[in-house]
């Protein structure tokens, strides 16, 4: 990831198109970062997991999905990130990206640091980078069959891989949902904005994993995005 040094609140990746054709670039300069909690589209199921964490002590949303803006500089392709103390996990999500003419999809994870969670949902998010995959498509060519496609991810701890979530998308908002929310909400969606657009739920417990797997999966047209990424723990110095 690179920054500006003119302005330090945005971060420029160079992307790849992953398409049957052949591989593009696109080089995306990111200045709005969205983070779309509570993103279910079955309200029973989005209430029972309000009170799941309200009973962990995190604080309920005001209105459900809930828009977390946070530092464009925080989106990274790094296949290393770096968090301070061992109580943050990552979250799989479907990434759409808006460049100057054209909607993109990626595969990025919501890290968050769960202990900063009780304290406050937008100060847990913003203290972690958030990791997206260096491919792209683009959303036209999923749109007409986007609730077919699939997230899994998978964490690594102590050398063992596991499964950690696997859903469809069926069960969140469509990002055209989202945005046209976002919007609604007062918030710009221009070029140079990308918008997490929620997970599905985990297998068991958080999991505080070394390494990160998340995969976004086309079962219509064949293909996945991936990306995987390292967890370095920096430690806290009371």
């Amino acid at each position: 990831m690179t920054a500006s040094t003119a302005d330090l609140s945005s971060s420029t990746l160079d992307f790849r198109l992953a398409e049957a054709e052949g591989d593009g670039g696109v080089s995306f300069t990111s200045r709005t970062l969205v983070v779309a909690g509570w993103a279910g589209r079955d309200r029973e199921s989005v209430q029972a997991h309000i009170r799941e964490l309200e009973a962990l002590g995190v604080k309920p949303p005001r209105r459900t999905p809930l828009f977390y803006k946070l530092a464009p500089s925080l989106l990274t392709t790094a296949a290393t990130i770096q968090v301070v103390g061992e109580a943050s996990s990552g979250e799989v999500e479907a990434v759409v990206l808006r460049s100057e003419d054209q909607l993109w999809v990626g595969v990025g994870s919501d890290h968050t640091d769960r202990k900063l969670e009780v304290v406050g949902v937008t100060i847990s998010k913003q203290v972690c980078a958030k990791p997206i995959g260096v491919a792209l498509w683009r959303f036209e060519d999923v749109e007409p069959h986007w609730d077919e496609l699939e997230l899994r991810s998978y964490v690594h701890v102590d050398g063992a891989r596991r499964l950690y979530q696997q859903g469809s998308v069926s069960t969140l908002h469509s990002p055209s949902d989202l945005v046209a929310r976002f919007r609604q909400e007062g918030g710009a969606f221009e070029p140079g904005s990308a918008m997490f657009c929620g997970t599905v739920p985990v297998h068991g417990e958080f999991q505080y994993a070394d390494q990160f797997e998340i995969e976004l999966h086309d079962p219509v047209l064949g293909r996945t995005l991936s990306h995987r990424y390292r967890v370095d723990i920096l430690p806290i110095q009371d």
